[in-house]
C-alpha cells in the first residue's frame, strides 16, 4: 500500500542510505562467505594478510585501563582540554603554530570536515575540491544545504594542477564572496598522491595571493598523515605561509593513526594570526558542537590525551605504528612494482592506504575485475585500491585483475 503522503522533507527524499563503498565491501564480503575466493580491495582499513584488523596494543590497553565512571559521564562540549591542547601539541608542538591555534573534538575526521563545511561556507555554497576526492566530501556537503566544486587534480605532467587550484579560488571569491579549499595531503585518498616541498610553496602563493583579495579558508585534511613516510609531516612548514592572509583548519583523527576508527575521536583544529578572529572561530565551533552531536566520545578523548603525552606510551605507540607502516610500505613497494611492469597509470605514489588507476571507463573496468573475484571502488577516471587491506602475496594478482580491467575499457 502507497502512502497518501509522506513525512520526509522534498528536499531529503530518494536519498541514499549507504555508501557505495560499504556497498561494494559488503558484496565482496558475501561472495567470500559462500565460499568464492575473493580479493576484496575497498575498504580503507589497514588490516593483516590473514584479513583481521590491524590494532596498536598500546592503546586498546589504555581504552581498557581508562574505562570506569569518569569516562562514562559527559565530555565537555568542545572536548576535553588536555585532548584538545594535546592535539595541538601532537601537531605543531612547542613552537609558536601552538600559540595561534584552538582545537575542539570531533567524531572521526568526517565530523572536522563537517565542521569546515558549516562554518567556513554560508548555504548554497560551494567547497573547492581537486577533482580525484574522498567521495563523502559530496554527502557532508549536501546534507549541509552547500555543495562540492572540483578542480583539475592533475596537469598534463602528472603534477599538482596549481593553476586549477587558483582559478577555482578566484571564481569562488567572485561568485561566493568567499573560499573554502580542501587538500588531503600527504597520502591523499583516493589517488595516494602527495604534495612535494616545491607543490607546497607554489600553494602558499597562491592562497597569499587570494586572501588578500577577500576570505580565504585552507583545510588540511591529515587524516593519512601517520601513515605519509618521509614527507609525512612536510605540510606543516606550509603553515606559517598559508595563514600570512587566510585562515587554516586541519582535520586530526585517531581512526588511522591509533587504529582505532570505531572509536570516533577526532579534532579540527584551527590556526590563525589574529587572536580575535580565533576567539570567533573557537566559538563558532563549540556552538556547532553542542547544535549536533553536543559532545564526542568522552572514554576515547582520555584515552587518546594520555597516548599523545606520557612519554612512555608515546614511545610504545610509535613502534607497534611502525611495525604497521612496515606492513603497508611492503604492499606499495610490490604494487609500484608490478604496476610498473603491467604498464598500468597512477599518479605518483609513495605511502598510504590507497592508489587510484587511471582508466577510460571506471564501471566497466571495476565490473570486469569483479567477474574476476577482485574488487575495488570505481571513481570518475579511475578505480580506487585500497592497499591497506591487500595482503601482499595477492598483489600479482590484483595488478593482473587491474589490467584485463583497463583493457576492458579501452
Amino acid at each position: 500500500m502507497t502512502a497518501p503522503f509522506s513525512s520526509v522533507a522534498p528536499g531529503v527524499r530518494d536519498r541514499t542510505g549507504n555508501d557505495p563503498i560499504f556497498i561494494w565491501n559488503g558484496e565482496a564480503r558475501s561472495r567470500a562467505a559462500a565460499g568464492e575466493d575473493i580479493l576484496n580491495a575497498t575498504i580503507g582499513a589497514l588490516t593483516q594478510d590473514d584479513g583481521v584488523l590491524c590494532t596498536l596494543p598500546t592503546v586498546l590497553e589504555t581504552m581498557k585501563r581508562l574505562q570506569g565512571p569518569r569516562s562514562a559521564g559527559y565530555a565537555p562540549i568542545s572536548g576535553v582540554p588536555a585532548f584538545r591542547a594535546a592535539v595541538v601539541h601532537d601537531l605543531f608542538g612547542d613552537g609558536p603554530l601552538s600559540r595561534q591555534a584552538v582545537s575542539v573534538a570531533t567524531p572521526g575526521g568526517t565530523g572536522a570536515v563537517y565542521q569546515a563545511v558549516q562554518n567556513f561556507l554560508e548555504p548554497g555554497q560551494k567547497m573547492l575540491v581537486p577533482s580525484f576526492f574522498w567521495g563523502p566530501y559530496r554527502e557532508i556537503t549536501g546534507h549541509g544545504g552547500r555543495g562540492l566544486d572540483p578542480f583539475p587534480m592533475f596537469d598534463d605532467r602528472g603534477e599538482f594542477d596549481i593553476d586549477g587550484m587558483a582559478a577555482g579560488l578566484d571564481r569562488h571569491l567572485a561568485t561566493q564572496g568567499r573560499a573554502l579549499v580542501v587538500l588531503n595531503f600527504p597520502c591523499h585518498n583516493p589517488t595516494g598522491y602527495t604534495l612535494s616541498a616545491g607543490e607546497w610553496d607554489r600553494v602558499i602563493d597562491v592562497v597569499d595571493a587570494a586572501g588578500q583579495r577577500g576570505p580565504v579558508t585552507v583545510f588540511i585534511d591529515a587524516a593519512y598523515m601517520e601513515f605519509g613516510g618521509g614527507s609525512a609531516r612536510g605540510w606543516v612548514d606550509a603553515v606559517p605561509g598559508l595563514m600570512r592572509n587566510a585562515t587554516v583548519l586541519v582535520g586530526w583523527t585517531v581512526s588511522k593513526s591509533m587504529a582505532q576508527y570505531g572509536a570516533r575521536i577526532g579534532a579540527i583544529v584551527a590556526l590563525h594570526r589574529d587572536p580575535a578572529e580565533l576567539a570567533q572561530i573557537d566559538n563558532a565551533l563549540g556552538y556547532a558542537c553542542r547544535a549536533t552531536w553536543s559532545n564526542c566520545h568522552h572514554l576515547g578523548q582520555l584515552a587518546a590525551a594520555e597516548l599523545l603525552t606520557d612519554p612512555e606510551l608515546v614511545a610504545r605507540v610509535s613502534a607497534e605504528r611502525a611495525e604497521l607502516s612496515a606492513l603497508l610500505q611492503g604492499r606499495i613497494d610490490a604494487f609500484n612494482q608490478h604496476a610498473r611492469m603491467a604498464g598500468l597509470r597512477t599518479p605518483r605514489y609513495d605511502a598510504g592506504f590507497f592508489v587510484a588507476v587511471f582508466t577510460p571507463d571506471q564501471d566497466a573496468t571495476a565490473a570486469a575485475m569483479r567477474d574476476r573475484g577482485v574488487y575495488t571502488v570505481p571513481i570518475p577516471g579511475a578505480v580506487r585500491v585500497a592497499l591497506c587491506s591487500t595482503p601482499a602475496s595477492t598483489i600479482p594478482r590484483l595488478v593482473e585483475a587491474l589490467e584485463i580491467g583497463v583493457a576492458a575499457a579501452s
